[in-house]
């Protein structure tokens, strides 16, 4: 096998890298594991306060709502994800100690993908990931598969518990669709109907048509793209870090760290590039209950990295999904060309999936911050 790495390892070098990064979040804080066809994957969440009532079923449920083949837009694979917890919990309380869990895989087909032992498929993973590792699990895309981001709806779901003891609400929608855009703003929307629609919009209208756009991209062998909003209401004014823990770069990270995602925008986001401050300010007033809010929300409810009580705002893109039912070139590990004929099961536009996991980032940085904050003043 030729190295993929131009020159390969230095001669010093005895052993290959290992794989940091498995980790995220400072005080509540998400460790991950597994493979899309190994045997399971799972994690282990350390730093929840003991004492928390949880409501497994809920936990379940959003994991439910992530799973493959829980909307008949995503991919075929249909695996049941429950979630078994293996410590830090008892009678449903947690104890403050690390809670472990694991979700089995049942449904992996690994056949599908033996003819990419060899080959790398056009702007996946293959090729970075061997050419840094010098080694690659084929099978569904190994590590790199989204089937990875199940475990952070494990650990959203918890944090979401958390931080509904502080009346703090996280919702997600899918708000576009390749060239179909919803026009509504989310105050205008009843996001509670999120999860009646197949393709996770909360605009009846824009829905039907992106649902028909998907149907026709699977038709055509081909995938699209689209995007995830999400708002929070409710968070508290003083999370994040006025350096470099800003609540709108962790929550960046968070959402870049999503298999897929192109773009994070909070707030008004590049449409700020061509205002003026005139326009772009947001003026301050008192809120009527004794404190101060704001008379609009281009801000996006973070000024100076922290929040300022207002509704937290942010948009998270993603490309069309890169494997397609429509001959690739590409190579393969000797640099030859070779045309590469998709086979597996998968999704044609991952936005409709993607709405728990954008949410799910987003409840675990904001239980990190809600944590850091509550050490930071007496």
């Amino acid at each position: 096998m030729r190295d993929p790495q131009p020159g390969g390892r230095s001669a010093a070098s005895n052993f290959a890298p290992s794989m940091p990064g498995n980790s995220f979040g400072q005080l509540f804080r998400l460790t991950s594991f597994g493979e899309s066809h190994g045997a399971a994957i799972g994690g282990m969440i350390d730093g929840c306060p003991a004492g928390l009532k949880l409501d497994l079923a809920a936990v379940q449920n959003e994991l439910d709502r992530r799973r493959p083949g829980s909307t008949p837009l995503g991919t075929s694979r249909s695996e049941s994800d429950t979630v078994e917890f293996l410590s830090g919990v008892l009678n449903d309380v947690t104890l403050g100690t690390p809670i472990g869990f694991v979700i089995l895989n049942g449904d992996a087909k690994s056949g599908d993908y033996d003819h990419l032992k060899d080959l790398y498929r056009p702007s996946h993973a293959d090729l970075t990931w061997e050419q840094k590792f010098g080694v690659r699990d084929h099978r569904g895309g190994g590590r790199s598969s989204a089937r990875e981001t199940a475990c952070r709806v494990v650990g959203g779901a918890i944090a979401r518990q958390l931080l509904a003891l502080e009346g703090t609400r996280v919702n997600a929608y899918v708000g576009q669709v390749g060239d179909i855009r919803s026009e509504l703003a989310y105050t205008e929307m009843d996001l509670a109907s999120v999860w009646e629609s197949d393709v996770r919009s909360a605009d009846p209208v824009a829905a039907r048509s992106m649902t028909a756009l998907i149907e026709q991209v699977r038709g055509e062998g081909d995938s699209i793209g689209g995007s995830v909003s999400c708002v929070v209401r409710g968070a508290p004014a003083g999370l994040g870090e006025p350096v470099f823990d800003k609540l709108h770069a962790d929550l960046g990270k968070a959402m870049l760290g999503i298999n897929a995602v192109k773009g994070f925008e909070v707030g008004s986001g590049s449409a700020a590039a061509s205002m003026r401050g005139s326009q772009h300010n947001d003026a301050f007033a008192a809120n009527g209950t004794g404190g101060i809010g704001t008379l609009t929300n281009r801000s996006g409810g973070i000024q100076g990295g922290i929040s300022n009580g207002e509704d937290i705002f942010f948009v998270v893109s993603f490309k069309p999904p890169a494997t397609i039912a429509r001959a690739q070139h590409t190579v393969d590990r000797e640099g030859r060309e070779v045309t590469l004929e998709a086979k597996g099961r998968h999704d044609p536009c991952v936005v409709p999936r993607a709405v728990p996991i954008v949410e799910a980032m987003t409840c675990l940085v904001l239980a990190d911050h809600l944590l850091r904050q509550r050490i930071s003043r007496i």
